[in-house]
């Protein structure tokens, strides 16, 4: 990963909210093909870092940069190279799999000869080939994000926020997301920034782990560094779980 470009980086990032800081201070980067998971309890300030290099609120001073762009200066850039995968994905429940991503392809406009074959292989690449003229409202949780991974092919991003992706899901539906997680990063060389409080999950697929509370970012780097760091041995010892409460209860 050090040989890899910065994709995404913030510089002394900070938003407040009348009288209350939200994100303190911010400084990390992320690299090309990295996952980066991105923790904290609720109200830590991720989301709101997340909107923030997403363009979606402005920062109250500091430095940001996604794939070189200024999302405040640049938002509709960011978002055609961008995906958001939300923790609750809104999609129209009278379409079908098929034209939803007909329709994302649309809005990127990518030419229609072309989308017919990145949503042919979108959809088989998240295993929902079989149900792509179903109605998503007759799809489960885990289809949904599963179509919410398509969207992110169909549009070839090369970043990808991905908020909660297997909150409520089944062992089976968690294990499938996970995987296609892992192979966005691996094969295709997407940059993910995985927020989930399933901290077991985040620790078998995360490059790096950044751990939020209150608005600052209190520790980031690899878990063997990190469990050097608060009980002087290697990840091996120690889980993510118990690295992780170690720096909230500290901090």
């Amino acid at each position: 990963m050090e040989t890899a470009p910065v994709v995404l980086s913030t510089e002394e990032l900070t938003k407040v909210y009348k009288n209350q800081t939200a994100v303190d201070r911010l400084t990390f980067e992320v690299r090309e093909g990295e996952i980066f998971g991105f923790l904290g309890p609720n109200g830590a300030g991720k989301t709101t870092t997340i909107l923030m290099l997403l363009g979606l609120t402005e920062p109250t001073r500091g430095k940001l940069q996604v794939l070189g762009l200024n999302p405040t200066r640049e938002p509709i850039k960011v978002k055609q190279k961008v995906g958001y995968l939300q923790e609750n994905m809104g999609f129209y429940s009278d379409l079908t799999g098929r034209q939803m991503l007909s329709f994302v392809a649309d809005l990127n406009a990518i030419p229609p000869a072309e989308a017919e074959g990145r949503i042919a292989a979108a959809l088989e690449a998240v295993g929902l080939a079989a149900d792509a003229e179903k109605k998503i409202g007759a799809y489960s949780r885990g289809m949904r994000q599963r179509l919410g991974i398509a969207e992110l092919l169909i549009k070839d991003s090369r970043v990808a926020f991905l908020d909660e992706p297997t909150l409520g899901l089944d062992p089976d539906a968690t294990q499938r997301i996970m995987e296609l997680i892992e192979d966005l990063a691996r094969r295709k060389k997407m940059t993910i920034l995985l927020s989930s409080h399933q901290l077991h999950q985040v620790q078998k697929v995360c490059d790096r782990v950044g751990i939020m509370i209150r608005g600052r970012m209190v520790a980031q780097g690899p878990l063997e560094q990190l469990a050097r760091e608060k009980f002087g041995v290697d990840r091996e010892e120690y889980t993510l779980e118990e690295i992780y409460m170690k720096y909230f209860l500290e901090a």
